[in-house]
């Protein structure tokens, strides 16, 4: 027989579910956002979204999951699962939408698309250090989901795009570029914890702050660095200057936002410039 008991899924709209003050914007697609109702419970939820844990809000006694969708999800039928140690676990099932992302061909030095024996180590070292370090989950209080800007300037909508980079195709873009000069400062959106401070050869300097419950931020392409693992930043705080280092074509900020594990679109979190 199964443990399963299925439940039904609830899409909201921001003033039934989360304050337009919280969070910004749902979009029910790879990359997007969706909101699903789960009940009353005495303690918060564990909920999972593809073995990730998923962050949960309480509003009015009923418990909501925040689920970040990946890109690489399949358009259709997707689940979430309420574990419970003395109970049994319930799925929510819910559907997410094709979205069309736009095409970017970028030239940058070969030396960053036709790598090296050297360099290719070198990206899978880092490549299995961020992952690790993006498998952070942490029980911290997350008092909104509404980010502040890091820098202001102009905001491309690369996310998900699929990039070529000197006509190769490579990963769809996981974050946002916000173009600012050399050197402004960059800024935390929301308190949190740094949890990564390095060197890394596509992202140059990089910065990555734990914000509690599997929401995470990223910083790209830094010209200096201000902050160092385990420093706990206030809304606000400087985390470094904007550069170009990296795989990067001038000046600008990659901004990544993560949500269970997920790389979603930076845009539904902050608001319009």
């Amino acid at each position: 027989a199964s443990l399963v008991a299925r439940g039904a899924l609830t899409l909201c709209a921001l003033p039934l579910a989360l304050a337009a003050s919280d969070l910004p914007g749902l979009r029910a697609t790879p990359g997007g956002i969706v909101i699903v109702k789960l009940g009353r419970a005495s303690e918060p939820p564990a909920v999972y979204y593809d073995d990730h844990r998923v962050l949960v809000r309480e509003r009015a006694g009923t418990w909501e999951a925040v689920v970040g969708v990946p890109l690489t999800a399949t358009v259709g039928r997707q689940q979430i699962e309420w574990r419970a140690v003395k109970a049994r676990a319930r799925r929510y099932t819910f559907n997410i939408a094709k979205h069309s992302y736009a095409v970017q061909n970028l030239t940058v030095p070969p030396r960053q698309v036709d790598l090296t024996a050297d360099d290719l180590a070198r990206v899978e070292r880092e490549r299995t250090h961020l992952s690790d370090v993006l498998d952070t989950w942490s029980v911290r209080n997350v008092p909104t989901l509404a980010l502040i800007a890091p820098v202001a300037g102009e905001r491309s909508a690369s996310f998900g795009s699929r990039r070529f980079f000197n006509n190769q195709p490579r990963n769809p873009h996981s974050g946002m570029d916000i173009a600012s000069p050399m050197g402004t400062a960059v800024r935390a959106p929301l308190a949190g914890r740094v949890i990564d401070v390095g060197e890394y050869f596509f992202n140059g300097n990089n910065v990555i702050i734990d914000h509690g419950e599997g929401l995470l931020t990223m910083y790209c392409h830094l010209s200096k660095v201000s902050v160092a693992p385990g420093d706990e930043v206030a809304s606000g705080a400087t985390l470094g200057e904007v550069g170009a280092t990296g795989r990067a074509t001038g000046p600008h900020l990659h901004f990544g936002v993560m949500l269970n594990r997920a790389w979603v679109d930076p845009a539904l979190f902050l608001t319009p410039p």
